[in-house]
């Protein structure tokens, strides 16, 4: 093949070297090509020099099942990413996984997963964001960035309206032009503007009746007319075996159904692609239109033109491990701390017990949780994380009653392994299946209680990806942490909280409802898991989803939106904003102070919330529209500057089928959590 090809020079423009390589491509090539050749990689064109494109589940890190059995960092759950609220260590998690998929060659990392937290009892929760689209959308975009500047494509997922695990293959989504606007497809909005992915995971389920993967609504109209999507569409392995055939989903804009040689994946199969274009159902236009944007990812990770890297089996990093601990420490979320019991003082501590399900238990196992299950080289649990933290300052006892202080370590799990959870339906988080339960189980609930009969000074520390009831117990704990699943070096960084070498900076990127009938997604069985005779899950409460919902219903939650305790304290003063009236287009900037008045370093979050005086349709008192991280050492103040522009106002309007602003007020609240506003001002928008 010749060297002079436009296509095999990376300085040429990526458009015309894409129509470049479709130009040299026959058509029974370009076939191949929108099949998967096996579980991971595409069909290899050797004529032109096109090697297989490989690709590795995520999002904790790089699965072990798809990455040939490697160890690899496994990062917290990306719940815990979100706890954070701190996109800079977004990006660098995204570029860590970058870095350790090249390393395991592969092209393309499935993840992030982005789907929208509409229910507690999610079984996949945990591989996600927030139940917010801005908090989503934001932290999202960096791991995309981070995973791309690597030269990896991301593969944004699960789109769309895929925030259920119970029949989750066949099952329609129901739901408002309005709702699946503003809050899902906003989250893959803000996405794509801010970080280009390259690729996009198509869903499972149907949406209002059809199925992602041949829904051209979803995956022409939306998301390249109306989003400007620029990569590749994928679907999650086996989604489109249920769709009506070949020609709905090449005409719906579908690049490439995975995975190849296996029962689950027909459609793209050569013979029913030929005779689809055969009887003129489509011609090449429509395959060359799908392939395209396939191909623009070949050329943007440089398929044809990098040398092939020998996959390494063990990925043993100690920046990696770094960020991983950090993202665990900036992630754990104190709920409670009466009379500041945390943090303690190993120099008046002698005996500590840990006791729980949780203590010693390793998640970095092949398929615990599902498809995410990264294996690393080791693992810290909250057992050895303390033991070694305290070393010989303290004895480690196993009976309560023995100690001066307890540390119970409870929470959920990934249930077993992946396949094993789909054949005995076992409760937890983990792909495949819902919770039913909001609650412990019941023997936790019962060590909880004989826990503290024997010693009231007992910290719970919940080890989980979803929120959990913790009514019964929390008014007799003295301090509540939230860990998340706190990945490969949990166990050092949940020490270094508890014993004060880490003041906790993480809020929630979920609200925590006191009972689960209080959730809206939980109203009746038709919101949540659906009505699974009819097979269609109703998005009722369309909208208000999550803290939106407990606002606008005023309903007091346990634990809000954005909420977080810290060892210290901080003070947020003097709001300005830089224009009282702004217009369509353009950007005004909010400043405000923010000092650390504790006796502590640590780090506070400013969140910004706006609402609309009046308008012309029903909206939310109050929705987040941006966040920023602030470090802050003891006695020091900074000023925090954010810049919005005007889609800050905008609703969608369904009868104009667009996202507008109306002229009016907006009152901007300034505070620490969906609850918590000690700062507001208003500003006018003139169109």
């Amino acid at each position: 093949m010749s060297q002079n090809k436009l296509y095999l020079n990376p300085k040429n423009d990526l458009d015309k070297r894409v129509e470049s390589l479709l130009d040299d491509l026959n058509l029974e090539e370009k076939i191949r090509l929108i099949r998967g050749k096996d579980f991971w990689t595409t069909e290899a064109i050797k004529r032109l020099g096109i090697p297989p494109f490989g690709m590795t589940d995520g999002p904790l890190g790089v699965a072990y099942h798809s990455s040939f059995k490697g160890n690899r960092t496994r990062f917290p759950a990306t719940i815990s990413l979100a706890a954070t609220w701190n996109k800079e260590l977004a990006f660098k998690m995204g570029q860590a996984m970058g870095k350790e998929t090249k390393q395991a060659g592969r092209h393309q990392i499935l993840g992030p997963g982005v789907n929208i937290i509409r229910s507690p009892l999610c079984g996949r929760n945990f591989e996600y964001l927030s139940e917010d689209p801005v908090l989503s959308s934001d932290i999202a975009a960096e791991i995309v960035k981070g995973i791309q500047s690597e030269g990896i494509a991301s593969c944004i997922k699960h789109y769309l309206t895929n925030n259920s695990e119970t029949k989750r293959t066949k099952i329609s989504t129901e739901i408002s032009e309005r709702a699946l606007q503003e809050i899902y497809v906003k989250n893959y909005k803000r996405i794509i503007e801010k970080s280009d992915p390259w690729g996009l995971m198509v869903c499972y389920n149907k949406i209002n009746g059809t199925y992602g993967a041949e829904n051209k609504n979803i995956l022409t109209d939306i998301l390249v007319d109306q989003l400007g999507f620029t990569g590749h569409t994928v679907t999650d392995w086996g989604a489109a075996q249920r769709t009506s055939g070949a020609s709905a989903c090449i005409k719906a804009g579908l690049s490439l159904e995975m995975p190849g040689s296996f029962i689950l994946s027909r459609v793209y199969k050569k013979k029913k692609v030929q005779k689809a274009l055969d009887s003129g159902e489509i011609s090449e236009e429509d395959i060359d239109n799908i392939v395209r944007p396939l191909l623009r990812t070949f050329l943007r990770v440089g398929l044809l033109t990098q040398d092939r890297v020998s996959p390494k089996n063990i990925i043993d990093n100690p920046e990696h491990q770094a960020i991983a601990r950090q993202i665990a420490e900036e992630g754990m979320v104190l709920l409670k701390n009466e009379d500041n019991f945390l943090p303690l003082d190993l120099n008046q501590i002698n005996k500590i017990a840990i006791l729980g399900p949780n203590t010693d238990t390793r998640f970095g196992k092949p398929f615990y949780g599902g498809s995410s299950a990264v294996v690393p080289p080791f693992e810290i649990t909250p057992y050895e994380g303390i033991k070694n933290y305290v070393s010989n300052k303290a004895e480690i006892v196993s009976k309560p009653e023995e100690a001066d202080v307890v540390f119970l370590i409870m929470g959920l799990d990934h249930g077993g392994h992946f396949i094993l959870n789909l054949l005995l339906k076992r409760e937890g988080d983990t792909e495949g299946s819902d919770r039913t339960t909001y609650a412990l189980p019941d023997d936790q609930e019962k060590l909880i209680k004989e826990t503290l009969g024997k010693n009231k000074n007992t910290v719970v520390i919940l080890v989980a990806g979803s929120p959990i009831n913790v009514s019964k117990w929390y008014d007799d704990v003295p301090a509540l942490l939230n860990a998340w699943y706190p990945g490969m070096m949990g166990g050092d960084a949940l020490a270094r909280i508890l014993f004060g070498e880490v003041s906790p900076s993480g809020k929630l990127p979920v609200t925590y409802p006191k009972k689960i009938d209080d959730h809206p997604a939980h109203k009746t069985e038709r919101t949540f898991p659906g009505d699974l005779d009819k097979l269609k899950i109703y998005f009722d409460e369309g909208i208000y989803v999550g803290y939106r919902y407990f606002d606008k219903r005023n309903i007091e939650p346990f634990f809000p939106f954005g909420y977080g305790l810290s060892y210290t304290e901080f003070k947020m003063s003097n709001i300005q904003i830089d224009k009282s009236e702004v217009k369509r287009g353009e950007t005004f900037t909010i400043s405000v102070d923010v000092e650390n008045i504790g006796k502590r370093n640590g780090a506070e979050i400013v969140q910004i919330y706006l609402s609309d005086e009046e308008c012309s349709v029903d909206r939310p008192p109050k929705e987040l529209q941006a966040f920023e991280k602030v470090y802050l050492e003891l006695g020091e103040k900074k000023n925090i500057k954010i810049e919005l522009d005007t889609s800050a106002f905008e609703f969608y309007s369904e009868s104009e089928h667009k996202f507008k602003a109306e002229d009016g007020f907006f009152t901007i609240w300034v505070g620490s959590s969906s609850r918590n506003f000690p700062l507001s001002t208003k500003i006018k928008f003139q169109s």
